[in-house]
């Protein structure tokens, strides 16, 4: 993680904690009536298909707020890419924590390594060629800073976190101001200086009108074919370039050869399927 880690460590107690009351309430009752409360046992977090591993801090950190005595091993390193069968980690310590936090310390890693395993399919596509691929802000509530971690894991690149974090003009911004020129204008002089613009056009004459009006970069959503390639050649040298609208692994060799500076997909975040993992061969030391 980056110069943010402490913060985002911070906010991802506060969702570990609120995942762990919704699935423990009031108490495990079927571990609690099984096992001692003392008793002790190792189990095995075993990859069941091939992909690339991500949350394994978080993984650790949910059996960490049950109970700081359990002890988590990982025989692999984050982001690595892992084949069926491999065993992935070992935790070993109070019976009633390991099985009391099973479900939601997998939860949040098969979450995770299927959004780098999806990531890292999609920017071995745009490797050589310049071009970044960046994920939005189509992520679960509440999830977005796992969610936007895990693209980094697979090799992708995060766009704005929140609607504080950077202009980003949108159709319906546009329609409320009058037009692409005055979203523009009006932007300019309220965020402050070191904001770039970036706005999102649809057409060649949207485009045009970006570009005098000056914005740092041009969100080109949903354009095709010609007018596309069109779009980038207009823009090169003028502004950043950023391809975006359903993206997704099966059609991002479309835009593999254009040239952009950005190819933004929400599929990274919103289409991803999980990584089956699991914790298994529970016993007693």
């Amino acid at each position: 993680m980056k110069a943010s880690d402490v913060t985002a460590r911070l906010h991802w107690d506060e969702v570990l904690l609120a995942a762990l009351k919704e699935d423990i309430p009031w108490e495990d009752v079927s571990a609690n009536s099984v096992i001692d409360e003392d008793a002790r046992g190792h189990a095995d977090l075993i990859a069941k298909a091939e992909g690339v591993i991500a949350g394994l801090p978080v993984f650790r950190r949910v059996f960490e707020l049950l109970d700081s005595g359990v002890q988590v091993l990982f025989h692999v390193q984050e982001g690595t890419r892992v084949a069926a069968g491999t065993l992935v980690g070992e935790v070993t310590g109070n019976m009633r924590a390991i099985l009391s936090g099973e479900r939601t310390a997998l939860n949040f890693l098969q979450r995770m390594s299927g959004i780098a395993t999806y990531t890292r399919q999609m920017a071995q596509l745009l490797e050589g060629t310049g071009t970044k691929l960046l994920d939005t802000r189509k992520t679960t509530p509440l999830l977005r800073s796992f969610e936007k971690y895990a693209v980094t894991v697979g090799g992708g690149n995060n766009h704005r976190f929140n609607l504080s974090d950077g202009v980003l003009l949108k159709d319906n911004h546009i329609g409320a101001a009058g037009g692409v020129r005055q979203a523009i204008e009006r932007a300019r002089a309220y965020a402050p200086f070191v904001r770039k613009i970036e706005v999102e056009v649809e057409t060649l004459e949207q485009l045009d009108e970006a570009l005098c009006a000056g914005a740092d970069i041009v969100m080109l959503d949903n354009m095709k074919g010609e007018a596309l390639a069109e779009a980038v050649r207009r823009a090169k040298g003028r502004a950043l370039t950023e391809i975006s609208g359903n993206v997704t692994r099966e059609n991002l060799a479309v835009y593999v050869s254009l040239g952009v500076d950005f190819i933004s997909s929400g599929a990274l975040t919103h289409s991803s399927p999980i990584l089956d993992l699991s914790l298994k061969h529970l016993k007693a030391v």
